[in-house]
């Protein structure tokens, strides 16, 4: 079942606030705990814990940005 325009930018704020920090805070005690010796080991790591939050998400952040496709359109021309 498809999300509405609303229903997905109220799942992006969701996620955005009280979703993301929470990755964030498990992400961090990930990546010391593992602590691996190389800078570039622990650089990799945290580069692909930050790619990773978004790949089951990204339905849900897609055309949040835009206008809402359902809404009705205005048109300019009819203004008095």
């Amino acid at each position: 079942m498809a999300l509405s325009y609303k229903a997905r930018r109220r799942v992006a704020l969701l996620v955005l606030v009280v979703g993301l920090p929470i990755y964030i805070l498990v992400a961090s005690v990930l990546a010391t705990t593992l602590a691996p010796e190389s800078v570039w080991v622990t650089l990799l790591l945290y580069v692909a814990l930050g790619i990773v939050w978004i790949l089951p998400l990204k339905s849900v952040f897609k055309g949040i940005g835009q206008a809402d496709p359902d809404a009705p359109k205005r048109r300019f021309d009819d203004d008095p």
